[in-house]
């Protein structure tokens, strides 16, 4: 039932928003076409943890890693013809057409992952019970904080990328499409191979390296842009290794998160989506504050990447991991 909302939702705003008289009224249409695609990525993370053992997660993750990289790569080439040959508001009337779409193949072709013996009545008392159960856990709190950060950082790029390739780097406007592309792309090859890794490596040795990667590369897009040194191929380079490494954070550190909480898997699902977007939105609102784009971009990429890596280092690992692993 939440999904068939949300879902419902989505396309019923997309559709408005298609003939907004305003701009006011436009954004608050927004809001709640957001509010309906929340559905959708944390029901798909829990009904992940519901049919999927916990050894498979990593796997899994790192598929659904795969249709969010190449989103990115399809949205905007798609979005720009339709911009061009119809006008703005095809984009909307396409979301609209999309989210009826995944509303009938939901109905039609998704079966319920939820056991009977799972379901809790929706009463104030159990939404708090799960979610101080899961800020409790000293494991899925850091797990989903480091997958948090490290999210936050891909986004500041994603947000700076347009300002940072075309303004500053004088990138064609008609090639931005395929450099923002290729990098999305790094990130699924980087999800794929994660999702090809025996089972025998530990989640969090694995999260643990990606994480140092991305601090490596962080500091040397510092290096970069603030000393001048490199230009456009250095900056690239090392955008493309951290958003790479996101395909191994995401996987490992969302497997590591669920795993221990399968009976309040939606709740699960919804604090670690909640933590990535509202650490993603405060990370971002800081982008403006400087003339030269890329700067802030790359101090908003550190920050996450230091932070990140130090709560992996302080709440991950084999002896630092509490209580035990839920059914």
């Amino acid at each position: 039932p939440p999904l068939y909302f949300g879902l419902a939702l989505f396309a019923v705003s997309s559709a408005l928003c298609a003939f907004a008289p305003s701009i006011a009224v436009m954004s608050g249409l927004r809001l709640f076409q957001a509010i309906g695609a929340c559905g959708g990525s944390v029901i798909s993370r829990a009904m992940v943890r519901d049919i999927f053992p916990p050894d498979e997660l990593r796997r899994v993750f790192s598929m659904l890693i795969l249709v969010l990289g190449v989103s990115p790569i399809l949205a905007p080439l798609f979005g720009s013809y339709l911009l061009l040959w119809f006008g703005w508001r095809a984009a909307f009337l396409a979301q609209a057409t999309i989210g009826t779409l995944l509303f009938l193949g939901m109905h039609f072709r998704l079966r319920e992952s939820m056991a009977e013996e799972s379901k809790r009545p929706l009463q104030m008392s159990n939404i708090v019970s799960a979610y101080t159960t899961l800020v409790r856990d000293r494991t899925f709190l850091g797990a989903s904080l480091v997958c948090g950060f490290s999210s936050a950082g891909a986004f500041a790029y994603i947000a700076s990328a347009p300002f940072v390739f075309i303004n500053l780097y004088k990138v064609p406007t008609e090639h931005f499409g395929w450099l923002f592309g290729s990098v999305a792309a790094g990130m699924v090859a980087g999800s794929q191979v994660n999702g090809r890794m025996p089972h025998r490596i530990a989640l969090w040795k694995v999260l643990r390296v990606a994480n140092l990667v991305q601090l490596v590369a962080a500091i040397l897009l510092t290096a970069s842009v603030v000393s001048g040194l490199g230009g456009l191929p250095v900056v690239y380079f090392c955008i493309f290794v951290y958003i790479a490494a996101q395909g191994f954070v995401f996987p490992n550190g969302s497997a590591i998160a669920m795993t221990r909480h399968g009976q309040i898997a939606g709740s699960a699902s919804a604090l670690l989506g909640t933590n990535q977007f509202l650490i993603a939105a405060v990370g971002t609102s800081f982008l403006g504050f400087l003339d030269n784009p890329a700067v802030p971009m790359t101090l908003v990429i550190l920050i996450c990447a230091v932070v990140s890596t130090a709560l992996n280092y302080l709440t991950l690992g084999p002896r630092l991991e509490t209580g035990p692993v839920a059914s």
